[in-house]
């Protein structure tokens, strides 16, 4: 009889796998996503930036530190570093789910059966149980198989979510170095012209004695020092707001931030973009938005083996008495086996809504991996228009600023033979101030360009 019951189990089992093979899923293929004309130009060229290392990008070795410092202390980064943790404990649990669950029982009972029902006994009844029973569900529709690819899509999701944290956390610091730098230009540049203020005030006051100017004179030239002198205390306020940014992003108490100068900042010298189809290897937001299409794709796959029957194989075996004293004696082993179909037959639409939801959450993650792609294109874009434009206005600002260096000479020595008003040179001084200041945004904008271009490209990680 026991050898019949075996012979019925290897057959069930054997249906199951026939029935395994008999199986259809669906999965997701790139070659769906299109990502032709992405960046908005004609790009063949497989060399990107992307794959270059942070000291070929950013030559300054003080914020290639505070890179180090961030990447090793930032709070994002170690909350994300964590949730990858978390999915690789999920995914170790997805892999367990295909596997027999076995728990060791024991358990004592006693039951007193009342004379009405038992005239003739037993009164009394005790019953004890010491073994193991073990359960199994046979995969037969994919459906643990499916569970378990979503974890591990869901996963590589969280590790490239790791990594857009870490490039991103990389632009940031560098964009905030940037800033900081460009602030200390624009402090020194307004420290500069209230000196020249200073001093035009006093050539003033000597030109009135002479008889040259009126006492207007003097009354302007003091408020355009003021007007300057006036915007260094929100200067400063903002250099120490942004050290703090950068403080806080490296994981530190609020103090100063060791930094060059904005003149020194080198340009990378490689600023190519490669083709756009690289932004699925090379961005972690598309890598991790490509994963969750995956995951989806898997989790509609086990949505749709609810439909099916399940095969469960049930295990028990170990030691039943009526009496502890004889409940390990080799005479009280006992062992049963259990197979079962189970077919849904109703079940108040729980399996159709469940595959609903799983194809529409399926097009939702497509819809947002293309999203995420015409973004990054975008911004791929953008930074290149920034980058053009930053080094066209640099190259016009430098003869800007060198005429209206010239002019303030000029003026000045008009004024001193009576050929120029105070006015002309109070206003050369203004438009040269407002010319430097410029300069120095365009400086900083040619640099947050390329921070951004390699951002966009999906640099920093690897």
């Amino acid at each position: 009889m026991k050898t019949f019951l075996n012979i019925k189990v290897i057959l069930l089992i054997g249906i199951s796998a026939i029935l395994v093979s008999c199986s259809s899923t669906s999965h997701f293929h790139q070659e769906s996503v299109n990502t032709d004309g992405l960046f908005g130009i004609d790009a063949t060229d497989t060399t990107t930036m992307a794959n270059a290392p942070l000291e070929d990008i950013f030559s300054d070795a003080a914020l290639i530190k505070l890179i180090d410092e961030g990447l090793s202390n930032n709070p994002d980064l170690q909350i994300a570093t964590q949730r990858v943790l978390e999915a690789e404990a999920y995914f170790s649990q997805s892999k367990a789910s295909l596997l027999p669950g076995i728990n060791a029982r024991g358990t004592g009972t006693y039951q007193h059966n009342p004379k009405s029902i038992y005239p003739d006994g037993p009164r009394d009844v005790e019953s004890y149980q010491l073994g193991l029973e073990a359960s199994w569900e046979v995969d037969l529709w994919g459906k643990l198989r499916s569970s378990k690819r979503s974890a591990y899509a869901n996963l590589l999701a969280s590790d490239a979510g790791q990594k857009a944290v870490q490039t991103r956390l990389i632009a940031n610091i560098a964009t905030a170095y940037y800033n900081l730098m460009a602030l200390d230009a624009q402090l020194a540049i307004t420290h500069e012209t209230v000196q020249n203020n200073i001093e035009l005030v006093e050539t003033m006051k000597v030109l009135k004695e002479s008889g040259r100017v009126t006492g207007a004179a003097i009354v302007q030239s003091e408020a355009a020092r003021y007007a300057a002198e006036v915007t260094i205390p929100d200067l400063e306020q903002r250099i120490r707001q942004t050290e703090n940014t950068i403080c806080l992003l490296l994981g530190r108490v609020p103090g100063t931030i060791e930094r060059g100068l904005l003149d020194q900042q080198k340009v990378a010298d490689m600023l190519n973009t490669g083709v756009p189809s690289q932004l699925l290897e090379n961005r972690p937001d598309v890598m991790q938005a490509e994963y969750a299409v995956i995951s989806a794709y898997e989790i509609t796959n086990s949505a749709k083996a609810y439909f099916y029957p399940a095969l469960t194989i049930t295990a028990q075996t170990g030691f039943a008495s009526t009496d502890l004293a004889d409940l390990l004696d080799p005479t009280s082993f006992a062992s049963n086996v259990l197979g079962g179909l189970t077919a849904p037959l109703f079940n108040k639409r729980a399996n159709v809504t469940r595959l609903k939801v799983a194809k529409a959450q399926q097009e939702e993650s497509l819809i947002n991996l293309r999203n995420t792609l015409l973004t990054a294109g975008q911004e791929v874009n953008n930074a290149l228009g920034s980058f053009e434009s930053s080094q066209k206005k640099m190259d016009l600002r430098l003869l800007q600023v060198e005429s209206l260096e010239k002019s303030v000479e000029y003026t000045k020595e008009l004024l001193t033979y009576g050929s120029a008003t105070y006015t002309e040179v109070l206003n050369a001084q203004q438009y040269l101030l407002s010319a430097q200041l410029s300069n120095v945004n365009d400086h900083l904008q040619q640099l947050n360009a390329v921070v951004s271009l390699y951002r966009a490209l999906g640099g920093g990680w690897k």
